[in-house]
């Protein structure tokens, strides 16, 4: 009975929710019909190995506009500021000491966006390369008339598509760094994980409730981001991304896809420092709610376990459901795979991967019970 339930689940997120495991859609590379003054804003801390890159990236972009970047040098201890370098379109400035009830990050990004004025506002990470074309295709999808590709996608998000003026903001998951043993088992994962909680379609949807935001690579018009509150409305936020674009989604559409042309840089080696990113926000998504979590777990347990156990050790018809739930679910990893240019066989890997994930979120509330919380960058936030 619970295999035939598993199954049961498996096919509704295969077949109604928002099609989530296609792994879509992706901003071509594309020249805007207008080119606005743009303010790049990248905050960092202690980002002297990747910082020097980053940069050379955003100021060789091929944008006819004018733009500049605004380096938000967040109280590094290891020179990250003069790693940086010197350019006519670089603007660096020293970040003040974080007031009480904001978070770091937040806090770099409001300084950076209230030294800038120019109307649109391009807020990247300190570990993400860009394309030259990068900046123009992002301005060229903000201008897009529909919240992604919604005339493919409207049936899968169960919404119809919806001419608009314009976009207030577009967001890319941009593609992670994935070289190592950790990284191959674990990054698809985590993408298609945040797929499945957040469908791009109905993300997209304008009268989807469904708002989030990858913050490597987030366009925004700066008249949206005032009317929704600005960075001040979420200042305490640890998972800001998602945070902001529930924002925003209030008072204009947004776009989620995935980036063809931005790379993150970032090394996860180990399979700890993937087990510390995990656990470092996995309660906080769950609202540090004993409820959620216990009632997380046991939604995991039925999608990803279940099958197994029922595949090894039920009945005929058991065994049965549980094979037909695992192979749907191995069938919907492998447009992810394949956009990380990943074995296939990690497919059949997927409930193994998933008892990882779902033992970083326990430890996620462990640490919180235990009054450690957060920690980034050598910062500590309350649990």
């Amino acid at each position: 009975m619970i295999a035939a339930l598993a199954l049961s689940v498996w096919a509704w997120l295969f077949l109604a929710h928002g099609r989530f495991w296609l792994s879509r859609p992706e901003l071509p590379p594309a020249e805007p019909r207008e080119h606005p003054d743009v303010d790049i804003v990248v905050p960092a801390r202690d980002e002297a190995t990747t910082i020097a890159r980053v940069i050379a990236s955003l100021l060789a972009q091929d944008y006819q506009g004018r733009f500049r970047v605004i380096l938000v040098d967040d109280n590094s201890s290891d020179g990250t500021a003069a790693a940086a370098g010197t350019a006519a379109r670089l603007h660096v400035i020293t970040g003040l000491p974080k007031p009480p009830g904001w978070s770091g990050k937040l806090w770099a990004l409001h300084q950076g966006i209230m030294t800038g004025e120019a109307p649109l506002i391009l807020l990247t990470d300190a570990d993400i390369e860009h394309d030259p074309r990068h900046l123009s295709s992002l301005v060229a999808g903000l201008e897009s008339e529909r919240a992604g590709s919604a005339s493919a996608d409207k049936a899968s998000a169960g919404i119809a598509a919806i001419s608009m003026p314009g976009l207030g903001m577009v967001s890319e998951m941009v593609h992670l760094n994935c070289t190592s043993l950790a990284e191959r088992a674990l990054v698809p994962a985590f993408v298609y994980f945040f797929q499945m909680l957040y469908p791009f379609a109905r993300v997209n949807a304008p009268r989807s409730r469904v708002a989030a935001a990858a913050g490597g690579t987030i366009l925004i018009r700066r008249d949206i981001l005032e009317r929704s509150g600005g960075i001040t409305a979420i200042r305490g936020a640890l998972i800001d991304d998602v945070a902001l674009a529930t924002c925003v989604k209030r008072v204009a559409p947004i776009y989620l896809g995935h980036a063809g042309l931005a790379t993150s840089i970032r090394p996860y080696p180990r399979w700890s420092d993937l087990w510390a990113m995990i656990s470092r926000t996995a309660f906080t998504q769950l609202r540090h709610s004993p409820t959620l979590l216990l009632l997380t777990l046991v939604g995991l347990t039925l999608v990803w376990l279940v099958p197994v156990a029922a595949m090894l050790g039920g009945n005929a018809w058991s065994a049965r459901c549980g094979a037909a739930a695992y192979a749907l679910a191995a069938i919907t990893y492998l447009p992810t795979l394949i956009r990380y240019r990943a074995s296939p066989l990690w497919a059949l890997c997927l409930p193994a991967i998933a008892l990882f994930y779902m033992a970083a979120t326990l430890g996620s509330a462990l640490n919180h019970w235990r009054g450690v919380g957060a920690r980034w960058k050598n910062r500590r936030y309350e649990a």
